[in-house]
């Protein structure tokens, strides 16, 4: 492994997950809610209340790329797979988040920091299980 050095961004890589820590613990000291966005969208397709705060944070999340270039330029994109398997995959995604009843950011970010032991079996799960996708799509069958 080696690192592309000119496009190392420490600092802004910091910057951005002391952000998501942030954001993350206002969320819960101000709403007394975790805020995994699996949970928060889903709860959009369902009846009932709450649905306001739920518009704003998914409001928030889709301008966030628009708030990043006041700052500097957005990075160049590049996706490498086909519509159908970026189909394929998100619905794998959703089914995951289903069967382990929260998805990154409610496990991953908010999960951990709580010292949750349910939430760290569903990281160790979901990041063996994406080790094991890369390795055998990138090695094993050379796509």
């Amino acid at each position: 492994m080696s690192i592309d050095w000119p496009h190392f961004t420490p600092w802004s890589a910091l910057a951005g997950g002391l952000l998501i820590g942030l954001a993350a613990a206002l969320f819960l000291l101000l709403n007394g809610r975790i805020a995994g966005i699996s949970g928060i969208v889903g709860g959009l397709l369902q009846r009932g209340g709450g649905r306001g705060w739920r518009l704003a944070f998914v409001a928030g999340l889709l301008a966030a790329p628009w708030v990043w270039q006041l700052a500097g330029a957005l990075p160049p994109v590049a996706i490498a797979a086909s519509t159908p398997v970026l189909i394929a995959a998100g619905l794998l995604v959703g089914v995951g988040t289903r069967y382990a009843s929260g998805c990154t950011s409610g496990h991953g970010v908010c999960g951990l920091s709580r010292g949750s032991p349910r939430s760290l079996v569903a990281t160790a799960a979901f990041m063996g299980a994406g080790f094991a996708t890369v390795y055998l799509v990138r090695h094993l069958l050379g796509a």
